[in-house]
């Protein structure tokens, strides 16, 4: 999925927001924008047999509570909200009838303590409008580095027995491990990233019946973001981006896919940060 993609894109304007040249260098940021996946697909889970067109707004609010110099600590907090409107077989074309089949309300605090390294609390509410699907409650951790690879870990905590992601029957607990390693093409020009993950479950995340399956799905992307120089900077830091995924499925995820053991997945958008 791109979504490691989409939060490397946010996380790099949040850093043309921090340069002197920027209308808005203080300790409150905006990112936001529209992605247009050809499906959506969550942690290997395709959420449409039948889709059409997919639309995905979201936009984040972060504040930086300490801003450190140099190896010093950082802490900052950010809330926000993505959408899923669909018109296929989960949005209007489905027995809802309603488009907004998914909203995330999300948290995180985020510590940076120097080298590089940042470590990030998020608790996250998944809703269904149309009442497609039942509110999942999850806790995660993550760990990350700036590296010329970008490595990261994700260890997320499901906190409902009401709603879990793979439908099963008891709370998961999902990992996930991944690189975004991201080329600069030239000189304050495009920049291409390769995102590289992989989705596990520690315990109950990818239940079939009664088994445990691990191995969720593996994930190989490619995103171009081109930055939109022609948008004056008091108006923000613009971008437009796109690009594909590549998803080979485990047991539970082919199950859940209707038999299929890969899928391909294009997306482009448009985002901002200021």
């Amino acid at each position: 999925m791109l979504a490691g993609a989409v939060l490397s894109i946010l996380l790099s304007g949040s850093a043309v927001a921090q340069t002197a040249a920027d209308p808005n260098p203080g300790a409150l940021t905006f990112t936001g924008g529209l992605d247009v996946p050809s499906v959506y697909v969550f942690r290997g889970m395709v959420q449409e047999r039948d889709p059409k067109l997919t639309l995905s707004p979201f936009g984040n609010i972060g504040l930086a509570l300490v801003s450190g110099e140099g190896g010093a600590t950082r802490v900052g907090l950010t809330v926000g909200v993505w959408n899923s409107l669909q018109t296929g077989s989960s949005g209007s074309d489905g027995t809802s009838a309603r488009l907004h089949y998914e909203e995330r309300f999300l948290a995180t605090l985020m510590l940076g303590v120097g080298g590089g390294v940042s470590v990030g609390t998020t608790f996250t509410a998944y809703t269904s409008p149309n009442a497609m699907f039942d509110t999942v409650k999850e806790l995660s951790f993550k760990v990350a580095k700036a590296h010329m690879i970008n490595p990261y870990g994700v260890v997320a905590f499901e906190l409902s027995d009401d709603g879990q992601a793979d439908t099963g029957s008891a709370k998961g607990t999902y990992l996930e491990l991944g690189v975004g390693p991201a080329l600069t093409l030239m000189a304050d020009g495009p920049t291409l990233t390769i995102p590289v993950k992989v989705g596990v479950s520690l315990k109950d995340y990818y239940q079939a019946g009664d088994t445990d399956n691990k191995f969720g799905f593996f994930d190989i992307g490619a995103l171009l973001t081109i930055p939109l120089k022609g948008v004056p900077s008091r108006f923000g830091s613009w971008n437009v981006h796109g690009g594909a995924d590549v998803f080979v499925f485990g047991d539970t995820t082919k199950a859940f896919n209707s038999g299929d053991t890969s899928k391909v997945v294009g997306l482009f958008g448009i985002g901002v940060a200021y």
